[in-house]
């Protein structure tokens, strides 16, 4: 793999998590704000970027925070004085992460008229918040949450069947601080950057129903494998047995503003103006790609193809820049995540061709259950290895990757705004 276009390719990302710096974007939100009518502020939330989030807080509100508490995940961790950080379990939750949303909950349920709640939204927050409604356990949510991992349900789906087997998701932490006011600070790591999705929407309105959760559990074929707690409430909520979620245009959000302070779109515009500097012809094609990983792939290398035979849709040397969240459907009991799928996927229908790498990493420093954030792949990726198949057809793109050395590593970024995609074609032949 040629040193310079690989390290151009990581100059793009690190661009793009630049901008999507959490701190930054808290501290410009807050800073424009007049705060000093409250009685009491309290600070609260939950995401990978959660600590990075907390730190702007502080550091612009000071000796103003009452009290705060913001679930983070395991290692993903800073040095705050007034809001404490509790480190929990995710993409499956775990007991810390449901003893901390009980306590986000209560003081939640604290705060009066006078008073704000200012709840730090980013990614990773759905599984980050685990409150089960009763009488769903914690153990019962993570089988379901695991189904639906496997399953290849995109995020709204997922957040979706989240929302209603929770008792702080879709609005119900807005309507435990009711009456008092709620500004929510969203940096978005999903398609649209819906405030409802993001987080699985704590302090927004839910659109979502029961009878739609059980909608998507039959699509994906598991709606007879979720627990028996998690079937009955979700059937019971569709018979109408239980209280929906709060819907837009409910009274509780009279005093809930919802603010999207970070998102891809974003991100892969720094990543643009950093591509466009070191002189590639550049496209952003969309912050918006979804669907199956693998076919995803195919889709980029296809591009990737078109430019080293044709020089279109731009000629070299070029730069092509996606962003979104693609779903791995699990064939195999290998290891990896769906940006290292997408890399080792895209090897495969690249092979042979000279001057072009494959990129694709999260912005959160993860990918899976990995230490890795993606991977990225060039013409001569399955010369090195060329059991590339065999891998992909097992799930183990890290396996095949960590040898190659072509795994990205960057460790816990405290950010969270979806994964980056470079397709880069050099100008030689």
């Amino acid at each position: 793999m040629s040193s310079r276009i690989r390290r151009h390719a990581l100059e793009i990302f690190r661009a793009a998590l630049a901008a999507a710096d959490p701190g930054d974007a808290v501290t410009r939100h807050l800073k424009a704000r007049d705060f000093s009518h409250f009685q009491s502020i309290y600070v609260i939330g939950a995401g990978k970027a959660g600590a990075s989030m907390a730190l702007a807080a502080e550091r612009v509100l000071g000796r103003c925070i009452t009290a705060g508490l913001v679930n983070v995940k395991y290692g993903h961790v800073a040095k705050t004085r007034r809001i404490e950080l509790n480190e929990c379990g995710h993409p499956v939750p775990d007991q810390p992460g449901a003893a901390g949303a009980a306590r986000i909950a209560e003081i939640a349920a604290r705060a009066g008229k006078n008073d704000l709640v200012l709840c730090l939204i980013s990614g990773g927050a759905s599984a980050l918040l685990p409150l089960p409604a009763a009488p769903i356990t914690l153990e019962e949510k993570r089988a379901a949450t695991k189904l639906l991992l496997a399953s290849g349900a995109d995020i709204h789906e997922f957040n979706a069947v989240r929302k209603h087997i929770s008792s702080i998701k879709g609005g119900q932490l807005a309507r435990l601080a009711a009456p008092a006011t709620v500004e929510a600070l969203l940096l978005s790591d999903v398609i649209g950057d819906d405030p409802g999705v993001i987080g699985s929407g704590p302090a927004a309105p839910d659109a979502s129903t029961f009878a739609g959760t059980l909608a998507v559990l039959e699509k994906y074929g598991i709606r007879k494998r979720v627990p028996a707690s998690v079937g009955e409430r979700l059937e019971q909520g569709a018979r109408g047995e239980i209280a929906e979620t709060p819907k837009p245009g409910d009274t509780i959000f009279r005093r809930v503003r919802n603010h999207v302070i970070g998102s891809n779109r974003l991100a892969l515009d720094a990543a643009a103006r950093c591509a466009r500097r070191l002189g590639y012809h550049t496209l952003v094609l969309s912050s918006e790609i979804q669907g199956e990983t693998r076919e995803i792939a195919r889709m980029h290398a296809a591009i990737g193809r078109e430019i080293v035979k044709a020089s279109r849709p731009v000629k070299p040397p070029a730069c092509v820049i996606t962003g979104g969240e693609t779903t791995v459907a699990l064939r195999g009991n290998g290891l990896g995540g769906r940006n290292q799928e997408f890399a080792l996927a895209s090897a495969i229908d690249i092979a042979g061709l000279r001057n072009i790498l494959v990129f694709s990493a999260g912005t959160d420093g993860s990918d899976g259950p990995t230490g890795a954030a993606g991977a990225m792949a060039d013409g001569e990726t399955l010369r090195r290895n060329p059991d590339a198949r065999q891998f992909l057809d097992r799930n183990d793109s890290y396996h095949y990757f960590e040898p190659l050395g072509d795994l990205v590593v960057t460790g816990p970024t405290n950010t969270n705004v979806m994964d980056v995609r470079i397709v880069l074609v050099g100008s030689g032949k």
